[in-house]
């Protein structure tokens, strides 16, 4: 059983965090550890598997970069420790970034902030590039070549990612 039908939401890369939110906890209720103590030893263990499943898919579920993932994963297009090789013309620009972000005086408020600025900017732009396929995403209609933008996507997210993280 995938998340999507242990939350029995439709798969979606845009999800209704008040849904999922309602029923983790109704799923969480039902199958708790404490409840079953009295249980034997192998009730007592796949409450602790099913515990530990949605509590998992609840963090998947409600973390954007980790549903990318997860459904990219679920079709068959990530793999994982993947090594993907993003556009030349991408990795350059990231890398005149970093070298930036080397360089960069970390008192120079006012460096960092552009910095940053034009880190977001390119986060940015490269998200407007996929929003109206992650905005229309239906399952088993939207097309390989959508999901593989997004795969793309994902894969400079993270390069961007870790550039923001070193900035703040």
């Amino acid at each position: 059983m995938n998340y999507f039908e242990l939350f029995q939401i439709a798969p979606s890369f845009n999800i209704d965090a008040a849904a999922v939110k309602k029923k983790f906890y109704e799923l969480s209720r039902a199958n708790h550890p404490d409840f079953f103590g009295q249980g034997t030893a192998e009730e007592q263990n796949l409450a602790i598997e099913q515990s530990a499943t949605i509590n998992k898919a609840y963090k998947t579920l409600l973390n954007k970069d980790q549903l990318i993932k997860y459904i990219l994963t679920q079709k068959g297009l990530l793999q994982e420790e993947e090594k993907y090789n993003l556009s030349p013309d991408f990795l350059m620009e990231v890398m005149d970034l970093n070298e930036q972000v080397m360089e960069l005086d970390k008192a120079d408020n006012a460096a960092v902030a552009a910095l940053l600025a034009t880190a977001n900017n390119l986060q940015t732009e490269i998200y407007e590039n996929i929003e109206p396929v992650l905005e229309h995403y239906q399952e088993n209609t939207t097309p390989e070549k959508e999901l593989l933008q997004v795969k793309d996507y994902y894969f400079k997210k993270k390069y961007l990612d870790k550039i923001i993280a070193g900035l703040q």
